[in-house]
């Protein structure tokens, strides 16, 4: 009788274990000559040396599965423990299984161009009106090559600008006051990350979420950094930032030209900085339109009401000169 330690330190153990730990019983079932405990992402288990060992591998096994569709079935649990190849799960044109295991997917063709102009360019710009899903590709982009190992981190940032409110005598420290910057961020993320892992990679700094002014200084290597919101930084700002990406780095900036919430004396980087990359090789651009919107469809009537009102008073502007002459 010998005892074995197996570690499961890639998954999220609420996924692994099941509800009321009901998957931990049941792999107990399927080994019922050995004794086992499980403790977060420790499984001691004794018993024969070659049960063990099979153990281990099974277990193993069922972790890959975990960590590639964030989730463990009965089904799957049986399948594997038995030898039994698991039924295949579609992933065609998976971007990759958030919480649990939803596909997370291209939903329009704007946002499959943002995916195959990620996987040719070093930087991509995705511009285009709320709801697109601009953000949320990007950063499903981001967590994939986060579980794939391409790199060894994700950067997620800001410019912490507010839309008509003034945030500045919030309570807290730094971080209470730039958190309500930066949620549409953790939104999307805990779709994609189970809580607890999401928790290590947040206090292990695997996963790093900061405003736009913490970049200064930095070189990012391995790593794929998200500008989201980019439309609200300066020229300096925006320069700044995209002169941060180092090795084996990927960024995305992402932006709504109809959504500036800086003084309207000063420009929009965002702006700027497209005109002067224009032709510059190695650098993507995919522009979405209203018809991509994904949110509710509300949304798209209520972009296309404010474009229409925009562009009236554009109209009746540019006519009071003329009138006044």
């Amino acid at each position: 009788m010998i005892e074995r330690i197996v570690i499961i330190d890639r998954v999220d153990p609420v996924s692994f274990y099941g509800v009321n730990n009901c998957n931990m019983q049941l792999v107990r079932n399927l080994f019922p000559k050995l004794r086992m405990a499980a403790r977060g992402t420790v499984i001691k288990v004794i018993g024969d040396d070659a049960e063990t060992a099979e153990f281990e591998k099974k277990i193993h096994e069922l972790e890959d599965y975990c960590v590639k569709y964030n989730k463990l079935t009965e089904d799957v649990i049986l399948d594997i423990v038995r030898g039994d190849a698991p039924k295949d799960v579609k992933t065609d044109g998976v971007i990759i299984f958030g919480i649990n295991g939803k596909p997370i997917s291209a939903r329009n063709p704007n946002q499959q161009r943002l995916v195959e102009a990620f996987n040719k360019n070093d930087l991509t710009f995705a511009l285009g009106p709320a709801g697109t899903g601009k953000t949320y590709i990007a950063i499903a982009l981001a967590v994939r090559a986060l579980k794939n190992k391409e790199v060894r981190k994700i950067i997620l940032s800001r410019p912490a600008v507010e839309a008509g409110e003034k945030l500045g005598f919030l309570p807290g420290d730094m971080k209470d006051k730039i958190d309500p910057y930066l949620q549409p961020l953790y939104d999307a993320l805990e779709d994609m990350v189970p809580a607890v892992k999401l928790k290590e990679y947040m206090e292990t700094n695997v996963i790093q979420i900061a405003p736009l002014a913490f970049m200064r200084g930095r070189t990012l290597n391995d790593a794929v950094i998200v500008l989201d919101e980019a439309q609200n930084t300066t020229t300096h700002q925006i320069k700044m930032f995209l002169t941060r990406l180092g090795m084996n780095a990927k960024m995305i900036v992402t932006g709504d030209a109809t959504q500036i919430d800086l003084p309207r004396s000063v420009p929009s980087g965002l702006m700027r900085a497209l005109k002067i990359l224009d032709g510059v090789e190695g650098i993507g651009k995919v522009e979405f339109g209203k018809k991509d919107i994904v949110r509710h469809a509300l949304v798209q009537r209520i972009v296309e009401a404010y474009e229409r009102y925009d562009n009236a008073e554009k109209e009746r502007q540019d006519k009071e000169p003329e009138s006044a002459e």
